[in-house]
């Protein structure tokens, strides 16, 4: 497949890998309301930040939307957007890589750009989630008027890049969105039909199925008399019996004379509940940028950010990607838009921001979605407030710059790390009292550091003996343990169906 090629592209390859793993450090004073509620709002760097994540979170989000600097040529009070071409995407693969890894199966990412890189990245992302994931490429109509932007054509929409991670989105990963009015109002009953308003369909396909074409070829009287059959190459799409049970039970429509061509009614009571979105969104669907400055100005008056995106459109996303409990990201989040809709629709989130905003936008709007702020969509999705989200700066690294584990790295924290590093997916941070990590495809996990046994002498604590592995959880299957240091040898330990791996040498930095 062809790839894009751009200045320092080699090193940007393998700029995930040398991010440095750091914690996740609660901040109490910014947290908010409900103190179980699984919602985070990360303040930092979003490369280091996503790295941070993954021990706990990869494969699990549903949907990620993300709004990143557009490199436009002109720099915003709040972020640079001013940045050459080749860092833009230097700036961008790495975190493309590492939110493909958040991601779930059925999952998708959602990214919105204009002209002057979108099409450059699709052709990144094809790269990083596959030319087969690619879902769409929506266009949203983000202003009411034309403009003048010194080309002579008004640039009038944004695009938005739609991937899934894998096939499985396609199978049961989205959802239909709801009807608007003007396409109810497209069911009408003209003829007083008692199962409701209707509309009709055709009757009659194209096919090149040479027997459908003579069976089901058949002559159809219409009630004012004239006879009637599929025009060249097209035949009907019932069997003559069944177009005779319909007839009868009234739901094929003749037109109002009774001289037209069959069609088949559809009534509104048994439509599906949605539509299948399309890929153009206009503002009078889901808001423009003069809405979403309002709903920005009305949260925090002249706040300085020219390009949030409407809560309408956030919304259109997450009808489309998710359902209430499914895991949001964005680490591009801005005035926390996407937060803020997701919360108001029951989704989990998280939200990632690296500069002082964090503090000063993020962390007040949400505040004010859990005491029930009124705007955006919170009437149409019925908000009434609730819920809470903790606060979090990124913290240390778990390893010093001579590769030794911080000392400031509690049990739970390396044991995720370990846990992700050696089986790819996510586990809990919660307080654990056992050595035993877990079980992935027949073999388990032990992690003896930081006095896990209770015993905080060397030879009992954090050093593998026979005196310790007689006190570990049994396994029966193969072991990897992670310890200090052991005094058995490596014959021994392949008796006994143990790989030893020795912290901190040889535990990796993903």
């Amino acid at each position: 497949m062809p790839w894009l090629e751009w200045h320092n592209r080699s090193d940007d390859l393998k700029a995930t890998a040398k991010t440095p793993y750091r914690l996740l450090q609660p901040i109490q004073s910014l947290s908010y309301g409900d103190e179980d509620a699984p919602n985070m709002l990360i303040q930092g760097d979003n490369l280091e930040a996503l790295k941070a994540l993954l021990p706990y979170y990869a494969g699990q989000v549903k949907c990620i939307f993300i709004d990143p600097p557009y490199n436009t040529k002109s720099a915003f009070e709040h972020y640079d957007d001013n940045v050459e071409h080749a860092q833009w995407l230097s700036m961008m693969y790495p975190r493309m890589v590492l939110l493909r890894e958040l991601l779930a199966e059925d999952g998708s990412i959602w990214i919105t750009l204009d002209d002057n890189e979108a099409h450059y990245f699709k052709v990144m992302c094809d790269e990083v989630f596959g030319r087969s994931n690619f879902i769409a490429n929506v266009v949203w109509e983000k202003v009411y008027t034309p403009k003048s932007n010194g080309r002579a054509i008004s640039s009038d929409h944004d695009h938005i890049l739609v991937y899934s991670k894998s096939a499985k989105w396609l199978e049961s990963g989205w959802n239909l969105v709801p009807r608007s009015d003007e396409q109810k109002g497209r069911f009408t009953n003209t003829d007083n039909d008692p199962d409701g308003p209707w509309r009709t369909y055709p009757l009659d396909v194209r096919t090149e199925d040479g027997a459908k074409r003579e069976k089901y070829r058949y002559k159809v009287v219409l009630p004012s008399g004239r006879e009637v059959r599929p025009s060249a190459g097209r035949h009907w799409v019932l069997p003559e019996e069944r177009f005779q049970e319909e007839r009868e039970a009234g739901r094929i429509y003749f037109g109002k004379d009774g001289d037209a061509m069959p069609t088949k009614k559809v009534y509104l009571k048994d439509a599906k509940q949605g539509v299948i979105a399309r890929s153009w969104w206009t503002y009078k669907e889901v808001g423009g940028n003069q809405d979403a400055k309002r709903e920005v100005l009305a949260l925090f008056g002249d706040s300085g950010f020219i390009t949030p995106k409407p809560e309408k459109l956030i919304s259109r996303v997450l009808q489309i990607a998710t359902n209430p409990g499914d895991l949001v990201l964005d680490s591009y989040l801005g005035s926390g838009t996407t937060a803020a809709v997701s919360h108001k629709m029951g989704r989990r989130w998280i939200g990632i921001e690296m500069g002082d905003h964090a503090r000063t936008h993020c962390q007040p709007r949400l505040v004010k979605v859990i005491d029930g702020e009124q705007g955006g969509v919170s009437k149409t999705v019925g908000w009434q407030g609730g819920g809470g989200f903790r606060f979090y700066q990124l913290g240390p690294k778990v390893f010093d710059d001579q590769g030794r584990i911080n000392p400031e790295i509690k049990f739970e924290h390396l044991a995720a790390h370990i846990w992700f590093v050696e089986t790819g997916t996510a586990r809990s941070t919660r307080a654990m009292k056992s050595p035993l990590l877990g079980v992935h495809n027949g073999t388990a996990y032990y992690l003896l550091y930081n006095g896990i046994l209770g015993d905080k002498t060397l030879a009992g604590g954090n050093m593998l003996t026979m005196k310790v592995l007689a006190g570990l959880p049994e396994h029966d299957g193969p072991k990897v343990i992670y310890g200090e240091g052991t005094n058995m040898t490596n014959d021994r330990l392949r008796s006994l169906g143990i790989k030893f791996k020795k912290t901190p040498n040889d535990i990796r930095a993903r």
